[in-house]
């Protein structure tokens, strides 16, 4: 019987698989309707890539280089839909997501270690996101930063309290902020009217030229993917409860593609929508010196100006409610994967309430913290030291996500293709090896420029060169460490059902 099952969870697989599927062949919905029943994971996610800091940075690159990294955009987001994807597969065909993975895989050091960056990860995604709204909040009704802050906390977790009626309702809303922020952007673009033949051949012509444009690039690349969003992906697919077979996976899987798709590309002109708007706008020969000043650091709290001229007052309210429909929406995704990091990697049980507090309560304090001591400006230095340290923890986020799903014994036979792996493999050291190149750049960058004493320096250094020494070890040990044996997983359980049940006999059984 012992080799019968090996048989069975082998070879035997896609006949058992094709007896699922033909006793179900006679409920079969339309492709628009199951389509339809999983679109929401998607723009959810989407929102890490049109939050607040990425605004920010889109404001920043449109202002010093017009639309000459619009192509980092593009580049980006097309590596974004392919991780993303893979998260979504990978909780799909496991019927676990990521931090679950990683607290089974992981010795206890190396998953205690992953679930503190994962938390410093979220915490570090919600800063320019409860700021973000803040600053929305100052705009729209003069509320001092550190009460909009509190007011942000205290909104996400009200907002959140959708999920008792089901969260396709909260999917449903946070879809509905999407729109409202894309409708105000492009708005925004229709008065500007930005040259459209420079507009796409900034979108498809590479180039890298003037002050700053190289680390202005890698802010954008920066700001757009985020680790957190890899755990949250592979969370939220799981809602959809899809049966354990070769065509209800591969469908979920495809229908999850497609809407991401959609998804990024309404994120995708979003983003090109304020560049543009940044770039027309401080590239005109119309500014006053007041304008051209705020354009060579153009902030969150400082960007109304860019309609000033073309709509008046109501250019402050129309830039507002865009950025707090980007703000909002981007702390409740991110309460979101505050608690399925908690959930997996320490199986915490406790109620919804009681998670939505406690992981908002965590993020949020240190954001309360610097609008309350540094006022708006320590809240916006506080929003790039943010996107830096999202920056360094990417790849303990990435590098399992590309070992898991590239995995025969967690994915089967639906784990990435050759192609695929070597695809994302690519995508996968690239960004990284452009975020160490950052990080270190910036840290012997700081070094010369810090004006501490020498004895400072050399200590300083002897402290960090040694810390990212250990950063790169890490990064190469989740790399190259050989994959456990053990697959407890959904799909193994259900094929062993059916062999109780007797789907599949074996030779004189």
């Amino acid at each position: 019987m012992e080799k019968c099952g090996e048989v069975i969870m082998g070879d035997a697989e896609e006949n058992i698989v094709d007896k699922f599927e033909s006793s179900d062949a006679s409920q079969k919905e339309s492709g628009w309707k199951k389509f339809l029943a999983h679109v929401g994971p998607g723009f959810l996610v989407s929102l890490a890539y049109i939050d607040p800091a990425n605004l920010e940075t889109d404001l920043q690159a449109g202002a010093n280089h017009r639309f000459e990294l619009l192509w980092i955009i593009l580049v980006g987001l097309i590596f974004a839909l392919i991780i993303q994807s893979l998260s979504a597969n990978l909780g799909v065909v496991t019927g676990r997501h990521l931090a679950e993975l990683c607290k089974m895989e992981y010795p206890k050091f190396i998953k205690l270690f992953l679930w503190i960056l994962a938390e410093v990860a979220v915490i570090a995604s919600d800063i320019p996101e409860v700021i973000g709204t803040a600053f929305a909040l100052n705009i729209l009704f003069h509320i001092p930063l550190w009460i909009g802050v509190l007011i942000t906390g205290s909104s996400t977790l009200l907002l959140l309290g959708l999920q008792r009626y089901g969260e396709r309702k909260l999917e449903l809303l946070i879809s509905l902020l999407v729109f409202v922020m894309a409708a105000c952007f492009f708005g925004e673009m229709g008065y500007v009217k930005p040259p459209a033949g420079e507009v796409v051949k900034g979108l498809f012509v590479p180039k890298l030229s003037g002050n700053g444009a190289t680390a202005d690039a890698i802010a954008l690349l920066g700001a757009l993917v985020m680790p957190h969003n890899l755990f949250l992906h592979s969370a939220l697919v799981l809602s959809r409860k899809t049966k354990q077979t070769t065509k209800e996976i591969n469908d979920a899987c495809k229908y999850f593609l497609w809407e991401s798709g959609f998804a990024l590309l309404v994120a995708l002109l979003i983003n090109i929508a304020v560049i543009s708007v940044s770039g027309t706008v401080c590239a005109s020969n119309n500014l006053s010196l007041t304008n051209a000043a705020q354009c060579k650091d153009l902030t969150l709290n400082s960007a109304p100006f860019l309609l000033k001229n073309i709509l008046g007052k109501s250019s402050s309210v129309v830039y507002a409610i865009a950025l707090l429909a980007s703000g909002q929406s981007s702390t409740i995704t991110g309460t979101y994967a505050g608690q399925y990091v908690m959930e997996g990697f320490l199986d915490i049980k406790l109620k919804k309430w009681q998670q939505n507090l406690l992981t908002r309560s965590i993020a949020i304090t240190p954001s309360l913290a610097v609008s309350i001591i540094g006022g708006s400006a320590g809240a916006g230095r506080l929003i790039i030291i943010a996107s830096m340290i999202l920056s360094f923890e990417l790849p303990f986020a990435l590098v399992p996500l590309l070992k898991f799903s590239s995995s025969s014994s967690k994915m089967g036979s639906h784990k990435n293709s050759v192609p695929i792996i070597v695809i994302s493999w690519m995508l996968g050291a690239m960004v990284i090896g452009i975020n160490v190149y950052f990080l270190s750049t910036s840290f012997v960058g700081w070094l010369i420029h810090s004006g501490l004493p020498k004895y400072a320096n050399v200590l300083v250094g002897m402290i960090g060169f040694p810390f990212m020494a250990i950063y790169v070890i890490i990064i190469l040990y989740l790399t190259l460490r050989k994959e456990s044996d053990a697959v407890p997983f959904d799909k193994s359980a259900v094929l062993q059902k059916e062999i109780e049940k007797g789907v599949y006999q074996c030779n004189g059984a």
